[in-house]
């Protein structure tokens, strides 16, 4: 228990200092004959045994193949690919999920650190995890892994409703080998057989987005990549003597040759399959760099973006050149950002949802008529987020569609 506790902690402050959740699994038990699980959570107790029903329970064990998986050599647990479900609170349930593949070089899985913590740290501020275990060699190629990566969003995309998540919301994650695999699904996904009899087989595979870490990437994947390719967030290390991160490079070229929003971050310090690197100051860095990306492209929340225009003035005058943030209460609605000079135009990829927003102004700049000479035009960094001194509150906007934002702030 006081190992959990710590446990979450770190999970807290990866989340930039999200919501975290309790109830973590404390003893399992696997049986290589009747596959039973037995979950303890607090006092409830989930036995999964023969699971072919495919009962929904939180963190258990569902087979993507009740039935048997295709290509399968047997009936061992390294033959029949599966998913375990962790699903968040109900009251910081936002409807998003992430199917996650660990790495381990297809021949192992690293199911703890880049499947277990991770989900778990997703649940913390609302997202619903589902960790695969897929076919390993040297009975399975990557191929067959594949099928089974593929198998697991269909899998969840065709239960969305029973687990609460959005069908439109769901992101596929995966690390070195185990990103391999997401790519391949994120790149080369297909929209379904419409004449499969199972009715999963007839759900789309395209992931919403897709997140990366320290993965291999193929070279046959580049040509693949479009303009409808899924968002992308990436994150490397530059000591990775494993994996190098210049495998990473050509994809994140191809997206932005295609015009898909990507973000690649390369941590300076690290080695390969370091998981979330908890505690770890550099590397540690990129879950909360993840959850914040999440939230700025509006993964986090089902409401729609609306286009925003506005003014602003200082003591009167239009505001000569700065940036204006928008934050809204809702905390998995994306902040938005924007310059400004005197007036701003947001179009609606970018845009805030509607609703009640904090706002901040920060100057740039107060005059560049003269910028050669290098003499500033400010005394220092000014940053306003209330409407004057004396205000009691934050400097507030209500977001509605077409109507122009007003922004008025006396500095003195």
């Amino acid at each position: 228990m006081v190992f959990a506790m710590k446990l979450r902690l770190l999970f807290v402050c990866c989340a930039m200092n999200l919501m975290a959740s309790s109830g973590l699994c404390s003893a399992e038990v696997m049986d290589d004959d009747n596959y039973v699980r037995e979950i303890k959570q607090g006092s409830a107790v989930a036995d999964i045994k023969n699971n072919k029903s495919n009962t929904i329970v939180n963190e258990s064990m569902v087979l993507l193949w009740p039935d048997g998986a295709p290509q399968a050599k047997g009936t061992a647990i390294t033959d029949q690919p599966a998913l375990t479900i962790h699903l968040p609170k109900a009251e910081l349930a936002n409807g998003t999920a992430v199917v996650i593949n660990p790495g381990g070089g297809f021949s192992k899985l690293a199911s703890d650190s880049e499947g277990l913590h991770v989900a778990q740290w997703l649940n913390s501020f609302g997202v619903a995890a589902f960790v695969v275990r897929y076919r390993l060699r040297p009975n399975y190629e990557p191929s067959v892994a594949l099928l089974d990566a593929k198998r697991a969003l269909r899998y969840v995309r065709d239960s969305a409703e029973k687990f609460g998540i959005d069908p439109d919301r769901i992101g596929v994650m995966g690390f070195s080998a185990g990103g391999r695999l997401a790519a391949a699904v994120a790149i080369g996904s297909d929209e379904g057989d419409p004449t499969a009899s199972d009715p999963i087989d007839r759900v789309g595979s395209r992931p919403d987005f897709s997140v990366l870490l320290y993965p291999v990437v193929p070279e046959e994947l580049i040509e693949l990549v479009s303009p409808s390719s899924p968002a992308t967030f990436f994150a490397l290390t530059h000591e990775d003597r494993t994996v190098s991160p210049k495998q990473a490079l050509p994809l994140y070229e191809a997206l932005l040759d295609n015009g898909v929003q990507a973000e690649m971050h390369i941590l300076g310090r690290g080695a390969h399959g370091t998981g979330m690197a908890l505690g770890d100051p550099g590397l540690g860095q990129w879950p909360a760099l993840l959850a914040q990306w999440l939230r700025t492209r509006g993964f986090l929340t089902s409401v729609e973006r609306i286009p925003v225009t506005g003014t602003v003035s200082i003591d009167g005058e239009p505001l000569y050149w700065g940036g204006i943030t928008l934050i809204p209460e809702d905390p998995n609605a994306p902040i938005v950002w924007t310059h400004a000079r005197g007036e701003f135009n947001i179009d609606v990829a970018n845009g805030p949802v509607p609703g009640p927003h904090r706002v901040e102004v920060n100057i740039l700049s107060r005059d560049m008529s003269d910028m050669a000479s290098g003499r500033y035009s400010m005394e220092s960094i000014e940053h306003y987020t209330k409407a004057s001194p004396d205000a009691s509150g934050p400097l507030m906007v209500e977001i509605t569609a077409d109507k122009e934002i007003q922004i008025s702030i006396v500095s003195k």
